[in-house]
Formats: structure tokens, C-alpha cells, sequence
């Protein structure tokens, strides 16, 4: 199994990038924070990879954490939930927020990430609220990014997590206005607030 992959950033998506380690490019699924703090392609990487295997795939799972590779497994061993639907969950919302929302059972804040139905919501709850008495919340540094593409970045990751497009610009342009757009993880997390608001339209997979 791989456990973890360090190379050079040659190619990076909101959900994917790939590292090339010499010469062999590897194809890694990762969340929006992960994203949000990996550096300038052509750089070098180091992720912590989890490494899905099927019968007919084998899936890498990228992570600049560690803490935030243990939740990715966590949510893993609740029903319901897959790699796919995981990486959604970690995306629509930071380790910081996930881990009240489901320890103080908050079904309506894990609802609004698309692809949580309520009873997914409420299986999480269940079998998650006990392993999450030892997880420490802590306050992450927000990580630079350029100020270049962050908005179409911003955009393209919220349709990959399931959001109209249209929908999507236009809570972008709202948190722009709010939070500014120097920052990828500040201006997504500012966004994903106007979508879950009762105003928002979030589109449901």
C-alpha cells in the first residue's frame, strides 16, 4: 500500500492533482483544504496518501495532514459513507467545523453539504459521536494562494462538490464582497456560508 508520495506538483485540479515521482506520475483524489495548501506546480509535494483498492480500481487519497487523513478514514467507517462522499464532506466543511457539527448533532449544518441526505447525517452522528471525544479542535494557519484564477477555482471546485454553476458565481461574487479574494480557502468557506444560507440554491446530487 501506498502510505505517502513525495515528487513534483505536475498537474493541479480543486479535486485532483498529479505527482510526478521520477518520472512516474501518480493520480491523487484530495479535498479543497488540501488543494488550498499545496504550492505552485512544479514545486515539490509531500501528501500523505490513503489508498483505496477495489475490485476493478485502486484509488490514491491525497492530505497534507495527518490529523486530516485520520478524519478522511474515520468518516470512512460510518455507513453509508465512501471515498467519494468523504472527500465531499471534508470539502464542504474544515475538520474545525465537522467535528461540533456531529459531536453536538447537527443533522441541519451536515445536510446542507451536497450528498449528505439526513439519514447518512444521522449514521454519521451515531457512529462517530464517540471517536470524536478524542479529536482535538484546532485553529489551522489559512494557507496562501495566489491571487490569480482563485475565483474560477473557487467555482470549479463548488460544481465538483455538487453546486449549480450559476448558483455557484453568484455566491462567490457575494463572498467576494464580504471576504475579499486573496485567499482560496477564505473566499471558498465564505461562499459555501451564502450557499448554505436559506437564500441559497444549492443544487442536490
Amino acid at each position: 500500500m501506498i502510505g505517502q508520495l513525495r515528487g513534483r506538483l505536475a498537474e493541479k485540479r480543486p479535486n485532483q492533482v498529479l505527482v510526478d515521482v521520477g518520472g512516474v506520475g501518480y493520480l491523487v483524489q484530495v479535498p479543497l483544504s488540501t488543494y488550498a495548501a499545496l504550492g505552485e506546480l512544479h514545486t515539490e509535494v509531500t501528501l500523505l496518501i490513503h489508498t483505496h483498492v477495489r475490485e476493478d480500481a485502486l484509488a490514491l487519497y491525497g492530505f497534507v495532514s495527518s490529523r486530516e487523513k485520520h478524519f478522511f478514514e474515520m468518516l470512512l467507517s460510518a455507513s453509508g459513507v465512501g471515498p467519494t462522499l468523504a472527500l465531499k464532506i471534508l470539502s464542504g466543511m474544515s475538520v474545525e467545523e465537522l467535528v461540533p457539527a456531529i459531536r453536538g448533532s447537527d443533522l441541519a449544518r451536515l445536510t446542507r453539504i451536497p450528498g449528505v441526505g439526513r439519514k447518512t447525517a444521522e449514521r454519521m452522528v451515531v457512529e462517530l459521536k464517540d471517536k470524536l471525544e478524542a479529536v482535538t479542535v484546532e485553529t489551522e494557519r489559512p494557507a496562501a494562494s495566489s491571487p490569480a484564477g482563485i475565483e474560477a477555482d473557487v467555482i470549479s471546485a463548488l460544481v465538483n462538490l455538487g453546486y449549480d454553476s450559476r448558483a455557484a458565481e453568484t455566491a462567490v461574487g457575494e463572498a467576494k464582497r464580504e471576504a475579499g479574494a486573496g485567499n482560496f480557502e477564505k473566499l471558498l468557506r465564505g461562499t459555501l456560508q451564502s450557499l448554505s444560507a436559506p437564500k441559497g440554491k444549492a443544487a442536490r446530487p
